[in-house]
């Protein structure tokens, strides 16, 4: 049924509510003019589509009505080929509804309530979603291993992340590993070279050994941490890293309670003297690693470490990295190594008085208050990083307790040594001890 332009955009103004003028347009008769009824109350029956008509200008003066476009009033909706529209020289581009803007890329369509479907809202993407195309229903779901731009019109492609060598932050850990294993050895050479001396043999020599040793292998277990995580790393890094740190700290453990007994056994006949040979320090720490080993046994045999990709924590970055699977055994290893390093560090201090003539007690002392200070400190900073900032940490924690272990035992060790030769012989110690 065909009806003048007037009351086709009667129509349409209605479904843009404009309520000003579309009572009086639609009121108005066909172009047929068949009948000349009014509309008073606007009830008159309406028709399933209206034409839309344009004035169209061809050679000769000759002017005509073109249609254009359809409205259909009952299902809301209307097509329009604007390309076959002459719009007159003052009109500059095509009218745009009062109702809705078009929605761009970014946005979607939400449809308002009690309002007509041609008026809706325009409602950002969701995180993690786009929209590309103008007036979208939907938004799209990036792909895992991509992430929305700011706009949220397309997906970039993550940035796969981990405390890798090739960056400056793992170069450095990685070289201070490094230099601080070889020179533990070199430490421990000095030691071995130098093992008749009376610094060396005061200060029990196979336990420094020992400990030196397990301190080298704890330097060089913080490169487990570095690089690209797999699963075999996962599984060896804490492990490795709590059993090793155990043989040192239970190492300190023995050489403290040495140093307490050899002061306690000097009376003739006394029974403590059984217990100063390098059998029973071995013992002690032979048990204190094989309490640990089977609390790691129990960790990987329950709920062992295993490798994880992180989506979440950083926009724009895929982090590879280990979850640690049960972190309540995770804290009992911590915590094992954190008795034995109280219980060295107790030990110490009762006996940092005694006449020691190089200061063992003390020098242990100090050696397990860093170590206690460096692991306090980390634990809160652990809870609160992601991603490889965690790592970094760790590494980090590794590193520094062990070498305020190597600095507070062995340096003023090797400056007797190498620097106060004159005050490393049997004649200097035994007038200290008389003195």
């Amino acid at each position: 049924m065909s009806t003048t332009l007037s009351v086709a955009m009667a129509t349409i103004l209605e479904l843009y509510k404009v309520p000003q003028l579309h009572h009086f347009l639609k009121c108005i008769n066909s172009v047929t003019n068949a009948s000349d009824e009014s509309c008073w109350n606007g009830t008159k029956p309406v028709a399933e589509a209206y034409d839309i008509l344009n004035y169209k200008s061809f050679p000769g003066q000759i002017e005509t009505l073109v249609k254009v476009g359809e409205v259909y009033p009952l299902a809301q909706r209307f097509t329009i080929k604007e390309e076959d529209i002459d719009w007159p020289e003052d009109f500059h581009q095509t009218p745009t509804s009062m109702c809705s803007v078009k929605c761009g890329p970014g946005f979607k369509k939400t449809s308002l309530e009690n309002q007509p479907i041609c008026c809706f809202a325009c409602t950002p993407c969701p995180e993690g979603k786009i929209s590309n195309q103008t007036d979208a229903e939907q938004c799209l779901q990036c792909p895992e291993d991509q992430y929305p731009n700011r706009e949220r019109d397309r997906c970039l492609p993550r940035i796969v992340t981990f405390l890798a060598y090739e960056e400056p932050l793992g170069m450095t850990l990685a070289c201070a590993a490094i230099c601080f294993s070889l020179l533990t050895v070199l430490v421990l050479g000095v030691f071995l070279k130098h093992r008749d001396t009376p610094i060396v043999k005061a200060n029990n020599r196979s336990l420094s050994y020992t400990l030196l040793v397990s301190l080298s292998l704890c330097f060089l277990c913080s490169l487990l941490f570095i690089g690209h995580p797999t699963t075999a790393t996962c599984l060896l890094r804490q492990t490795t890293f709590a059993i090793v740190f155990t043989v040192a700290v239970s190492s300190i453990l023995a050489k403290t309670i040495t140093v307490v007994l050899a002061f306690r056994a000097t009376k003739p006949g006394s029974r403590l003297r059984s217990w100063l040979g390098s059998t029973a320090s071995y013992s002690l720490i032979f048990t204190c690693t094989l309490i640990q080993m089977c609390l790691c046994g129990i960790w990987l045999g329950t709920y062992p470490p295993f490798l994880e990709m992180d989506i979440h924590s950083e926009p724009g970055s895929i982090i590879i990295q280990c979850n640690e699977g049960s972190l309540l055994v995770f804290y009992c290893v911590l915590g094992y190594m954190a008795l034995l390093a109280l219980a060295s560090f107790t030990v110490a201090f009762l006996a940092r008085n005694l006449p020691d003539t190089f200061n063992e007690a003390k020098f242990l002392t100090f050696s397990m208050l860093v170590f206690c200070s460096v692991w306090i400190s980390f634990l809160p900073s652990y809870q609160s990083s992601k991603g490889k900032a965690i790592v970094a940490l760790e590494v980090f924690a590794i590193l520094t307790s062990s070498a305020g272990i190597l600095a507070c035992i062995f340096a003023p060790k090797c400056f007797m040594i190498l620097l106060r030769s004159e005050q490393n012989t049997q004649g200097i110690l035994k007038k200290k001890l008389t003195a």
